[in-house]
């Protein structure tokens, strides 16, 4: 079992991690720039970024979950439908979010308020990146897809070719051509679309056996999308908390000032990095859950949950040791800026409590995923974030940064337990 989930969470590890060390280098450029603005500019851009294409993480998740029991089951057919479906509506999804942009940046604005210096460096960020959306959810498509035919390696070696192209030409366009913000924005959109087609390619060779199984006319079958929206409209609403949340943790941090949002910004990139690296994890629970189900083995499931709990207790110590020790280092890596390293000082308490609080979280998710029991993570997701935002209104007199991530680390904590207590009702229902 170890194995097993090895060989599919280290690809993907090193798939995830390369997403936020991007974040990092992104975040370490601007955070040399002339100004301290451009870091508030890029975590406005960004938590707008993530508010549209969070909610339509049920592409990756749900297309995961549904292949991965296709493959269980051996079921070839099925395995090229569910990819066909799922470009498809990836498709139509960047079409209307492209139709839509002006309204998604004025409503970006109207939630995260800022000052007018950040707003122009993120607005700059915004009409520049938004281009990315088909690419961007193309990808959602192909590597849940991938992770459900339980190939870690592609995804991995894609991400890593994105990254690597992303990052030279961020300061190839910053620091050759003196692009700023834009290079930053315009390297990004450059290595999505070379992601998406490295992607198709990848599809059509690799898997060409699949070929012969591939039907367009699938696509004109409503009936073959109902089950698909149907475990995908419970993951969006999932998602949905899960982005209303972050957002409103950002647009919390904008009303306590500029400076107070560019060391939050700093410190989400942590959160971020650990989550990355759990998330390959969780893409192996996925992945192994769903092949379990398909191949009507549940019985292997309370083994596979042991072990990933213990490769996650692995995880915890060791970021929560590397964030107490080495969290000086971390911030002299992302910014020069001396007094927003001093703020942020304050709150490294939270930040080496983050592994511990959510590690739970996140690996219950890749289990339920794999049996598609996206109604019970639904609710989980619903009840924490209950938790996240009744904090807030029943102390919001006495609000501080320091309670805004004790907020934070219980609405991930909540995530976790309350997953715990509802797997049995899972298990009994495969």
């Amino acid at each position: 079992m170890n194995r097993d989930i090895l060989r599919l969470a280290i690809p993907n590890i090193i798939s995830n991690i390369t997403v936020p060390l991007l974040g990092l280098v992104d975040m370490a450029i601007v955070g040399h720039l002339d100004s301290e603005n451009y870091i508030g500019g890029i975590a406005i851009a960004t938590t707008v970024f993530n508010f549209i294409y969070w909610n339509f993480a049920f592409l990756r998740m749900g297309t995961s979950g549904f292949t991965a029991q296709a493959y269980g089951a051996e079921n070839k057919q099925e395995q090229a439908n569910i990819l066909l479906r799922s470009l498809a509506v990836a498709a139509v999804s960047a079409i209307v979010i492209l139709a839509l942009q002006y309204f998604i940046l004025r409503f970006g604005f109207f939630i995260l308020d800022a000052g007018e210096e950040v707003k122009e460096y993120a607005q700059l960020y915004f009409r520049i990146y938004i281009w990315a959306a088909p690419a961007i959810l193309g990808m959602y498509a192909f590597n849940g897809w991938f992770v459900g035919m339980q190939d870690a390696k592609t995804p991995m070696f894609i991400a890593i070719g994105i990254n690597v192209i992303n990052i030279a030409l961020s300061l190839f366009f910053v620091y050759v051509l003196g692009m700023k913000i834009e290079g930053i924005a315009l390297a990004s959109v450059c290595a999505q679309y070379s992601g998406l087609i490295a992607a198709a390619s990848t599809c059509l060779v690799k898997y060409k056996a699949l070929r012969a199984f591939i039907d367009l006319n699938v696509l004109k079958q409503i009936a073959g999308y109902k089950a698909f929206f149907k475990v995908n409209t419970d993951i969006f609403i999932r998602t949905l908390a899960l982005v209303a949340v972050t957002t409103f943790f950002v647009s919390v941090s904008t009303k306590q000032g500029d400076d107070i949002l560019a060391v939050n910004a700093l410190l989400m990139q942590l959160f971020i990095l650990f989550s990355y690296f759990m998330d390959g994890f969780a893409y192996a629970a996925e992945a192994l859950t769903g092949k379990f189900v398909g191949a009507k083995k549940k019985e292997v499931l309370g083994l596979l949950a042991r072990q990933l709990f213990k490769w996650g207790a692995v995880i915890v110590v060791l970021f929560s040791i590397a964030y107490g020790a080495f969290f000086d280092q971390i911030l002299a890596v992302l910014t020069d800026k001396e007094t927003i390293k001093t703020m942020a000082k304050d709150y490294q308490v939270w930040i080496v409590l983050i592994p511990i609080c959510g590690v739970s979280a996140f690996l219950w998710d890749g289990i339920f995923i794999g049996a598609t029991a996206s109604k019970q993570m639904r609710n989980s997701m619903l009840v924490a974030a209950g938790t996240f935002f009744g904090m807030y209104y029943a102390f919001s007199i006495h609000l501080t940064n320091n309670f805004l991530w004790i907020m934070f680390l219980s609405y991930l904590a909540m995530r976790g337990i309350i997953q715990f207590f509802l797997y049995p009702s899972v298990y009994k229902k495969l």
